[in-house]
C-alpha cells in the first residue's frame, strides 16, 4: 500500500475544503507546482490532483495549474474533477497526466467509463464519493439515491481509500486490510497541517512491505 498526497485546486491555488463546501476553504499554497515538488521530495510515488472548480462546473477550470504540476514532476499523477467526456480525458493524458478519475460521469454515464477504459487501458480510475453512505456528485454538491456499495458492487480491482485519513493510526488500520485490495491511501489536510508527516507515513508502509 502506498500513501498518496493530494493537491486540491481552487482558482489555481492549493486548498482544502471544510465539509466539501467551496465557500469554506483554507489556502495552503499559491504555488501548486512547488507544493507538488515538495511531496515528491518527501518520497511520494504518486500525486492525486483534484480540480475543485472543475468538479462543480462540470468542465476543466485549472488547466494551467495542472500543467505546471505535471511539467515539474518525475512521479506519476492522477487527476479528477470536471472530467465528463473523452475529449477532456484525451487532452489531460496528452498533457502528461498519468491517470484520469471519472466520478460524476461514472454514476450518470457508465458508457463513458466503458469507452474510456477501452480507448485508454490502464489509465482510467473510477472515483466514488459518498456522504452518509450515498453517492455524492458535482463536487459533493448533490447527493444521489444510490449507495456507494451498490455503485462499486463486488470488484477485484485495486481500491484507493480517501477521506478521513488524518493520523498514522488511520494508515496502519488500512494496512491491516491491504490484503482485501487496498492499494493506496490518499491524504490531504493532515499532511498540510502536520498531523501526518508524509515521509514518516511512506517509511511506515515501506517497512511493512
Amino acid at each position: 500500500m502506498i500513501v498518496i498526497p493530494a493537491i486540491d485546486l481552487k482558482e489555481g491555488k492549493c486548498v482544502r475544503l471544510e465539509q466539501g463546501l467551496m465557500e469554506r476553504d483554507t489556502v495552503y499554497s499559491d504555488n501548486p507546482a512547488a507544493q507538488a515538488l515538495a511531496w515528491q521530495t518527501q518520497g511520494a510515488e504518486l500525486l492525486h490532483i483534484v480540480d475543485l472548480d472543475g468538479a462543480f462546473a462540470g468542465e476543466p477550470k485549472n488547466r494551467a495549474a495542472i500543467e505546471s504540476i505535471v511539467s515539474v514532476l518525475q512521479i506519476p499523477t492522477q487527476l479528477g474533477g470536471g472530467i465528463r467526456d473523452l475529449a477532456t480525458i484525451e487532452a489531460y493524458l496528452g498533457m502528461g497526466v498519468g491517470r484520469v478519475i471519472i466520478g460524476t460521469a461514472a454514476q450518470r454515464n457508465p458508457e463513458l467509463v466503458r469507452e474510456a477504459c477501452a480507448r485508454f487501458p490502464g489509465r482510467i480510475v473510477v472515483g466514488i464519493d459518498a456522504k452518509n453512505g450515498m453517492v455524492a456528485v458535482q463536487g459533493w454538491a448533490e447527493v444521489t439515491d444510490v449507495t456507494g456499495v451498490d455503485l462499486a458492487r463486488a470488484i477485484s480491482i485495486p481500491v484507493i481509500a480517501s477521506g478521513g485519513v488524518s493520523t498514522l493510526k488511520d494508515i496502519e488500520n488500512l494496512m491491516e486490510v491491504e490484503s482485501a485490495g487496498i492499494s493506496g491511501a490518499i491524504t490531504g489536510k493532515a499532511i498540510y497541517s502536520g498531523a501526518i508527516n508524509l515521509a514518516e507515513a511512506i517509511t511506515l508502509t515501506k517497512k511493512a512491505g
